[in-house]
């Protein structure tokens, strides 16, 4: 089997793409939505993005997966410490679970509220005056700031290993030559 020092350009771009999106759709929830009032009609327009990213995110999280299972990887980095080895794993795989969760949470809570038929279809119904009132949209909260625990250590792992063990890791998810 050949060795390969770089991820899939596929799963470069993916990467990429859906750390932009996550950390947009985390934005638009923390300082958008959680901001406004339920009141306000305009919250609709910017519940409609944020419910449009999270179903792109997902479909994007999906593909990213299947690649990920069929593409050859490089061998797996090292932090010098082997419980950090064995935590790496879990991390990653703690990614898509999180967001999976995150993206479940959504639309069970859409579901509660009714949020289709206002939101996409223009019913012209009122949200709910608190969405606090579901314990889905609670959950979704708590995963969204764990979501973003996770991201800060996903970079500052990154960082580490960029200029403290000057490992060249970031390399890995960049476009470039593979083997």
């Amino acid at each position: 089997m050949k060795q390969v020092f770089r991820y899939h350009p596929l799963l470069v771009a993916l990467h990429w793409v859906l750390a932009v999106l996550i950390i947009a759709a985390l934005a638009v929830g923390f300082f958008g939505l959680a901001a406004t009032p339920n009141s306000d009609p305009q919250k609709i327009g910017v519940l409609r993005l944020h419910m449009a990213g999270g179903m792109l995110i997902l479909g994007l999280m999906v593909i990213r997966f299947i690649v990920r299972l069929w593409t050859l990887r490089p061998a797996a980095a090292t932090t010098g410490h082997p419980l950090l080895d064995r935590v790496a794993p879990v991390a990653h795989y703690g990614f898509y679970v999180l967001v999976l969760l995150m993206v479940g949470t959504g639309f069970a809570t859409a579901i509660l509220a009714g949020l289709n038929k206002i939101v996409f279809h223009g019913s012209g119904d009122p949200l709910p005056p608190d969405f606090l009132i579901y314990p889905t949209r609670v959950a979704h909260g708590y995963l969204a700031a764990l979501l973003v625990g996770f991201i800060t250590l996903h970079v500052l792992a990154a960082l580490y290993h960029q200029f403290v063990r000057k490992d060249g890791l970031l390399r890995r998810m960049f476009f470039g030559r593979r083997v």
